[in-house]
């Protein structure tokens, strides 16, 4: 027993000290990603494989500046372009945000939606989809910040099932350790497609509001009044951990769908239900349950992270209450901007827009935003009138610099292809 005890006390606090970056990174693997993952698997085996540990870094650099943000200005992005550039900039990142985001809610619905009915055929899976937005709805209006907090990041903990699905499967070890350590290129319109997707799945404009902004609500949350080295370690810290276990996520999904599909000759995944399904009588009936349920799981996650995002950028644009830590009657606009999100992303489907053609809309929309947005992030970060001594060390801005080339030549594409 007192071997036991001290590492129960490490866990808790390790457990403790992870918050805003955890639940950032682990929203990133959302049903829309998960079904991005799983066609770059099914399409092209084990050569996207190198892209979880490419994009890990860039994906820390720049959660890792919204956050510093947040904590320095003690406002989110949104306060921020207000306050420091012209009203065009602002707008011009809502006008773009709120479809893609809307589309982005919808697209996640209709997945979580379409699994449940995988799992209980006999009830529609427009039923599932409507109790699932019923449920978000009311845990956001009802529950405090702190509350949703502790419950996103135990949420976090679905994505493990993950980790173990390719097992369910016999693995060729050198195959895979060879594809993620050595890139594979191809230059073709299928795979510059697919690249483009997992760079737009990853690094998405709404995880740098959503970053900054609960970084503000942790401040409010410990009546932090001052900001030290100290505390922007920690942040750091939580971040690294939150977008690692955010590419490790991806990684072995990526890994599942590039061996079991694949290898069996299917290649074509437009929707998460398409890719849980086509692995049932391949990796057998564990492993697509657990597949399942971990679609549910970040959809349930990452719909808080992608609502709340979007009623803070509106908020913070037009001087409202904001907050998840306000009752509903103090801050109406805040929730009311949420529950039209949820809303209208549930609508799509009677719109007739269907998931697929939302996930592509929604990717357009965050590959144009991007680049712009990091510029700005760039710009802030470096920017001593805003924050102090706390600006960019030379190694952020590098990897700043990287990710900015990345996506402008990533909506390069977009727009070429």
């Amino acid at each position: 027993m007192e071997v036991g005890l001290p590492t129960n006390n490490i866990l808790t606090r390790f457990w403790q000290k992870l918050g805003p970056g955890l639940i950032t990174g682990a929203s990133d693997d959302d049903p829309s990603g998960i079904a991005t993952y799983s066609q770059a698997g099914a399409a092209f085996g084990l050569a996207t494989l190198w892209t979880a540990f490419l994009t890990f870094p860039l994906m820390a650099a720049m959660q890792e500046m919204c956050g510093r943000i947040g904590l320095v200005t003690s406002e989110g992005l949104t306060g921020n372009l207000k306050k420091h550039y012209p009203k065009p900039v602002l707008f011009i990142m809502l006008v773009f945000s709120f479809p893609a985001i809307v589309l982005n809610i919808g697209a996640d619905i209709a997945g979580m939606g379409a699994v449940g009915n995988l799992l209980f055929p006999s009830i529609h899976a427009t039923y599932f989809s409507v109790v699932f937005t019923i449920l978000l709805l009311v845990s956001m209006i009802y529950f405090s910040y702190q509350k949703i907090a502790a419950i996103l990041k135990y949420l976090c903990i679905v994505l493990l099932v993950y980790l173990f699905i390719p097992f369910f499967y016999q693995q060729n070890i050198g195959q895979i350790i060879r594809s993620t350590l050595i890139p594979n290129f191809q230059f073709n319109k299928a795979f510059l497609s697919i690249l483009v997707g997992i760079l737009g799945t990853t690094i998405s404009p709404y995880l740098f509001f959503w970053q900054a902004t609960m970084e503000v609500e942790e401040m409010k949350k410990k009546k932090m009044l001052m900001v030290n080295k100290k505390i922007i370690h920690a942040m750091k810290k939580d971040v690294d951990i939150g977008m690692l276990f955010s590419n490790i996520v991806m990684f072995f999904i990526i890994l599942t769908t590039g061996t079991v599909l694949y290898n069996s000759g299917i290649h074509q995944i437009n929707t998460v239900e398409e890719a849980a399904e086509a692995l049932k009588p391949l990796a057998g009936q564990s492993a697509y349950l657990l597949f399942s349920l971990g679609i549910i799981g970040t959809g349930l996650l990452a719909i808080p992270v992608l609502s709340g995002s979007l009623s803070h950028i509106v908020c913070e644009t037009f001087g409202w209450k904001e907050g998840l830590d306000h009752k509903f009657h103090e801050a109406r606009p805040f929730y009311t901007i949420i529950a039209l999100s949820l809303i209208v992303g549930l609508s799509m489907g009677y719109l007739g827009i269907s998931p697929i053609k939302a996930l592509i809309y929604s990717a357009i929309l965050y590959g144009l935003t991007a680049p712009v947005l990091i510029a700005i992030i760039l710009h802030i970060c470096n920017n001593k009138t805003i924050m102090g001594k706390f600006t960019n060390s030379k190694k952020s801005n590098i990897l700043g610099i990287a990710t900015l080339l990345l996506m402008s030549f990533a909506a390069i594409i977009l727009i070429c292809i």
